[in-house]
This record gives structure tokens, sequence and C-alpha cells, in this order.
């Protein structure tokens, strides 16, 4: 089968500190004009030797039609830059890309969209510059708008919608006038989680329509729910390509650096903001040693040091606890803590603990999400990945079985076993 995208030999490289495009307007050039006399009576022409670093380098891969491929690294690692190359919004430095078809690009919330027009302006502006005609948008106007659910809104200049409306508009439109190739980086971020949810059922109806999708998320779950193949980008190389639950679980040992004890020691660059800072986050093995590791039949005590900010808050300390994927194993919060539960905090330093017991979690890495809620529903701070620990397996609950053992817990249920006799009577 022809691929529907080749990419060849692709390469990126950016100067530090330059601008890319070669052209000028004319305030800069009269600035320019007026600096360059100055410049040459210092010394020198005044331009420094600019740095270059590869986004790109060397990438090859292609792409069937139908296929769903999900591009995977950390920040910096080039997966943003790979999407706008393949959108045509920048030129590559060397190497080839071929695409055979339309293609929508979903890259920024609002890309393509014009402020001072109107919700209903943009959808049609947005659809001509995809290639359709205006009987093709018309066709599937009420569609768009009833999944973006921004119907009254939709005479609205955009420049006054939230980013969760632009987003809605925006993924509306570019999903459903029916590309070849449906390119998306991680954008649906912004929507509320009923929203994500509906983008990502339909991803995979556009997949299974036959057309195709370039997926970047750093939702490990989202990934390996929708896409067939994955390709891990780092430092603008392929590092691995295939079935996503193996390059998924590689990378994830690779990038996840176990942080089960987190400092802070300056206040201004600490996680937080005005209202509030994380100074230490711990996960340990309870009793007095912070060299044991953690082990399936170990206790874990969970600490968070905080400084409170802003004096009369009711401050309520949310966890999450995730499997290394992403997948939420249970959460638990402080709004019932004895003490402080429905108290306001006064400013100063708080250190709020709980305890995971032993038995529960099953081997392997955990990620840790903290939220914090201010007056029991607004959320004042969330941080991903504050803590990153392993929980080890012990070899007298292993015994003889040496695979992984299934599920993200991994309780000491108690069995019993009769002896009935030798024959039912």
């Amino acid at each position: 089968m022809k691929p529907i995208v080749r990419v060849e030999n692709l390469s990126k490289q950016y100067s530090i500190g330059t601008r890319e495009a070669a052209y000028d307007t004319l305030r800069e050039s009269i600035v320019e004009a007026v600096r360059a006399p100055i410049r040459r009576l210092r010394g020198g022409n005044g331009r420094r030797n600019a740095a270059t670093v590869w986004a790109l380098r060397d990438v090859n891969f292609e792409v069937a039609p139908g296929e769903v491929m999900g591009i995977i690294g950390l920040n910096g690692a080039g997966k943003s830059t790979l999407l706008k190359v393949l959108s045509r919004i920048t030129e590559p430095t060397t190497g080839r890309v071929e695409l055979y078809g339309r293609v929508a690009s979903l890259l920024e919330v609002g890309t393509g969209f014009h402020g001072e027009l109107t919700g209903r302006e943009n959808l049609y502006l947005n659809g001509a510059i995809l290639g359709m005609k205006k009987a093709e948008i018309d066709r599937k106007f009420d569609q768009i708008v009833d999944f973006a659910e921004i119907e009254k809104f939709l005479d609205t200049p955009v420049k006054r919608y939230s980013s969760g409306m632009y987003m809605r508009l925006a993924f509306a439109v570019a999903s459903h006038l029916e590309p070849e190739v449906l390119v998306i980086d991680e954008v649906l971020a912004v929507g509320d989680a009923p929203f994500q949810k509906k983008c990502l059922g339909k991803m995979s109806d556009v997949a299974m329509e036959g057309r195709t999708v370039l997926f970047v998320s750093h939702n490990m779950v989202a990934i390996k729910g929708l896409c067939s193949r994955v390709v891990w980008l780092d430092e603008g190389e392929i590092q691995a390509e295939g079935r996503p639950d193996e390059v998924v679980s590689n990378y994830l040992k690779t990038a996840l650096s176990m942080q089960a004890h987190q400092v802070w020691d300056d206040i201004n660059t600490a996680p937080g903001n005005e209202q509030i800072r994380i100074l230490q986050a711990s996960a340990r093995p309870t009793g007095d040693s912070t060299t044991d590791s953690i082990t399936v039949s170990t206790q874990v005590v969970m600490e968070f040091e905080y400084r409170n900010l802003v004096p009369g808050a009711y401050l309520n300390l949310s966890v999450i606890i995730k499997t290394e994927e992403g997948y939420p194993i249970f959460s638990t919060g402080s709004g019932w803590e004895p003490v402080w539960s429905r108290q306001p905090y006064p400013a100063g330093l708080f250190l709020s603990r709980f305890y995971i017991p032993a038995d529960l979690l099953n081997d392997g890495t955990h990620r840790v999400q903290l939220c914090v809620v201010k007056d029991e529903h607004e959320i004042i701070f969330n941080i991903e990945d504050v803590l990153v620990f392993d929980v080890q397996d012990t070899p007298e609950r292993r015994g003889a079985w040496f695979g992984k053992w299934i599920g993200a817990v991994r309780p000491n249920l108690k069995w019993e076993t009769e002896f009935l006799g030798e024959e039912r009577s």
C-alpha cells in the first residue's frame, strides 16, 4: 500500500537568537538603519555568531492511509517542530516530506482564526483554507456547531472566546471537514474532561473512516488507546518506533526519573503561585529510615510541606496516585483531616501527610499528581508528577511466578481452602 505520508532524512536547524524569516517590517528596517552607524563606530557589524540547534535530525518514517500514529517525547524533543514541517508551516533544513491529500492541522488553540471575525465566519474561513467548497461546509455546518457546543456564541467575535471555546470550535472544524490527514498537537489539554473524551472519540471515528491521524500527546493512556503505532522522539531523533505498548513502556522507564523525595529551597522558584508554594514532597516507607526501598508489602507515608500565602483560605490537598502509563489508581484528599477540616488556614508553613497501607500497590513505577483546592471548589494549583516512586517486589510474595502481576493494585487477600472429602455426597 502506498503511504499517505513519507518523511525522508528530515532535519530542521534553528539559529538561536535570530529570526527565521528573511523579511523585516518597515519599522524594523528604519531601526536597523539608525543602529548600523552606531555599531560601526563601536567596531564590527554588530551581528553575533548565532548558535544553532537541531530540532530534528535525520528523521525517517512512513504512515499508511487510515493509520493513527502517535508521536511522544519529552518537551523539546522536536515533536511540535515535526508537525509544523508536516503542516507546511515551516520548511525543513534538509530532507523531504511527501503528503498525499488534504491536511488539517490543529497545533495551537485557534490556529488560523481571525480574532475580529465571528465563530460562524471563522468556520467558513477555516474550511476554505482547508480547500473545502462552500457547499461542503454548509452540509457539515450543523454537525460542527453541535459538536463544538458554542451555538449561543456563534455570532460573537472569537477574540472574546475563552481558550476552551476556541478549542471546541477549532477541533470541530478540523475533524469534520474530512481531510485525508489530521495533524493534532497537545491541544486537548485546554478542554474539560467531557470535551477531551468527546475529542478522543471523534479521533477514533476519523480513523475508522479511513483517514490518517498524527497525534502528539503526553497522555500515554490516550496514545495507547488510539494509536496503532508510536514514534518516540528524543533530542530531534527517532529513539524507537513500533507497537504502542512496547514503545510507551520503554519511553516511560527512561523519561520518568525516580523522584521519591523533592525539595525546593527557594520559595520564589518553588512550584506554586501567589497563593501557595510547595517546598517538599516525599514518598517513603514508614519508620525512621529514608534509604529503605518501598516494596509491595511496605506501608508508605506520603508528605507534603507547603506555605500558605493567603490567610483565611480553606485548603484541601488532593492527590492522585497513577500507574506508570498515567492510569489513575486512586485519589485521596485532606478535606476530612481531623484538625484543619473546614477551618481557615492562617498564612504560614504546613505539613500534610497520609499513609498508603501495605499490600495495596502492585510493583512498578507510580506517578503522583498533586492538586490544591481552595474553598472546596476552586483549584488554585495543580502539578503532574510531583513525585515518581518505584514499588519493588519481594521474593516471599512472588514465589515461583516470574511474570508481571496483573492489575494496578495487588492486595494480599485472605484465602481459605477446605478438604471436602474424596467424593461429593
